[in-house]
C-alpha cells in the first residue's frame, strides 16, 4: 500500500465482538477479532498485551482468502475486562487456566480442529497444547517458544506503587526487539505494554517463568499427530535462538526457523518481514489439509 492510498479513509477487514461465556466458573465477556475464510488460526498475544498484535496478519489479504484469523484478549488483558470480584483476588495465570481457557473459547467459537499460534507465554503454552491435547488442532506454531526461561530480572518492578506501571513493562520488553524494527510498529508494539492493568504482566509472568516450565515433558509431544513448528527471531535475550533448537533436539518431528532481524515480538514488531516466515509455514499446513 502506498502513502496516498493509506490516507484514503477505509477500514481494515477486522471484526470486533465480545463473547459471553463461562470460564473457571465465573462469567466472563471475552473480546474476540477476526478476518478472512477458510481454515481456522486461532492467535494467542503475548504477556500484559492484547489481540492487536496480530493487526499485520489481520490485514493480509494474501492470508486472510485463505485463513479465518482470530485472536482474543484474555481476561484482564486489552477490551477482556476481569470478572466480577477482581478487586479482591491477585491476577495470576497458570497453565491449567491457561489451556482451559484456550479450550473453552475454541469449543465456543466452534472451531474445527484450528492451528493455532502463540508468542512468548503463547509460545510456551502451545506445547502444553501440542503435548496434552494434539488431537484438537491440525498443526501449532509456536513463536519464541522454549520450555523455560532462567529469571533475569526482578519482576517486582511490574507492579509497584512508586512507578508508573505501564512505561515500566514497556521498558522491559523493549530492548527485545530486532534493532531493525520500524519505528512505528516499534512503538505501536510498546505503547499496548503501558496500556497493560496493574499487575497483569506480572501475574502472566508467573507462568512464564515459574509454573509453565515444561522441560521435562517436552519429549512426550508426537509430532506424528499434530505437526508443530517453531518461528523465533534472533533478537530475543528472553526466547533465545538457542531455546528454540533445543527444542528440536528434544522433540522427534518438530520444524524450526531462527527469523534473521526478529526480536520477541515478530507478528507486531515488523509484520512485514514476519509474513514472509510465516506464509511458507501456512502453505505447507494447508497442502498437508487438502492431502487429508
Amino acid at each position: 500500500m502506498t502513502l496516498q492510498q493509506a490516507m484514503i479513509p477505509h477500514f481494515d477487514p477486522i471484526v470486533g465482538r465480545y463473547l459471553n461465556l463461562d470460564l473457571f466458573g465465573r462469567p466472563h465477556r471475552i473480546y474476540v477479532e477476526e478476518a478472512g475464510q477458510g481454515i481456522p488460526l486461532l492467535c494467542l498475544h503475548t504477556a500484559g498485551s492484547d489481540g492487536r498484535q496480530y493487526r499485520g496478519l489481520m490485514t493480509s489479504d494474501d492470508i486472510l482468502q485463505r485463513f479465518r484469523v482470530i485472536s482474543f484478549d484474555m481476561p484482564w488483558h486489552g477490551k477482556s475486562s476481569p470478572p466480577a470480584g477482581w478487586h479482591e483476588e491477585e491476577y495470576q495465570l497458570t497453565t491449567k487456566a491457561y489451556v482451559e481457557m484456550i479450550l473453552t473459547v475454541a469449543d465456543a467459537l466452534a472451531l474445527d480442529r484450528p492451528v493455532v499460534m502463540g508468542c512468548s507465554i503463547g509460545g510456551r503454552v502451545v506445547l502444553n497444547l501440542a503435548l496434552d491435547h494434539p488431537e484438537r488442532f491440525r498443526a501449532i506454531i509456536g513463536l519464541q517458544s522454549g520450555a523455560h526461561v532462567d529469571p533475569y530480572y526482578d519482576i517486582t518492578w511490574a507492579h509497584r506503587p512508586d512507578v508508573h506501571g505501564g512505561e515500566v513493562c514497556a521498558s522491559i520488553v523493549s530492548g527485545l526487539m530486532g534493532p531493525a524494527s520500524p519505528e512505528a510498529e516499534r512503538w505501536e508494539t510498546l505503547w499496548h505494554y503501558m496500556q497493560g492493568g496493574p499487575g497483569i504482566f506480572k501475574g502472566d509472568l508467573h507462568f512464564y517463568k515459574i509454573d509453565g516450565d515444561i522441560r521435562g515433558r517436552v519429549g512426550a509431544i508426537d509430532t506424528s499427530r499434530c505437526p508443530l513448528y517453531l518461528l523465533t527471531g534472533e533478537y530475543d535475550y528472553s526466547c533465545t535462538p538457542a531455546d528454540t533448537l533445543d527444542l528440536v533436539t528434544r522433540i522427534k518431528g518438530a520444524d524450526a526457523t531462527i527469523m534473521k532481524g526478529l526480536g520477541h515480538f515478530p507478528m507486531s514488531e515488523d509484520p512485514a518481514a514476519f509474513l514472509g516466515y510465516l506464509k511458507p509455514v501456512l502453505e505447507r499446513i494447508e497442502a498437508g489439509t487438502r492431502a487429508a
